[in-house]
């Protein structure tokens, strides 16, 4: 599976070619903060919501550390997926980074 930092990911969405953002924490977490343009879909709602997730993009499955966003995406690659990546420690690390340019 592979994997993105988050200076990686801000560096793509600064690019102009953003990939799909699948956020998978409880909606009651997202007050811990968001990503930009990512859609919150709840790791137990995927599978059932399988018809939202783009099949030209890449998607990047994100949580609050990393680990429940791994599991999403290895189960997406089972489903046949093929163009999924693991945002590495999730939210948390992505709000501790430096403030990104404009």
């Amino acid at each position: 599976m592979r994997s993105i930092t988050p200076e990686q990911l801000a560096h793509r969405l600064a690019s102009g070619t953003p990939p799909f953002m699948l956020d998978v924490r409880e909606p009651e977490e997202m007050a811990d903060g968001v990503i930009p343009g990512s859609v919150n879909i709840p790791m137990d709602d995927v599978e059932r919501r399988l018809r939202e997730l783009p099949l030209d993009r890449e998607i990047v499955v994100i949580c609050h550390m990393g680990m429940r966003s791994a599991s999403v995406a290895r189960r997406l690659l089972n489903l046949g997926y093929d163009r999924v990546t693991n945002l590495s420690g999730g939210v948390d690390a992505w709000l501790r980074q430096p403030p990104r340019k404009p």
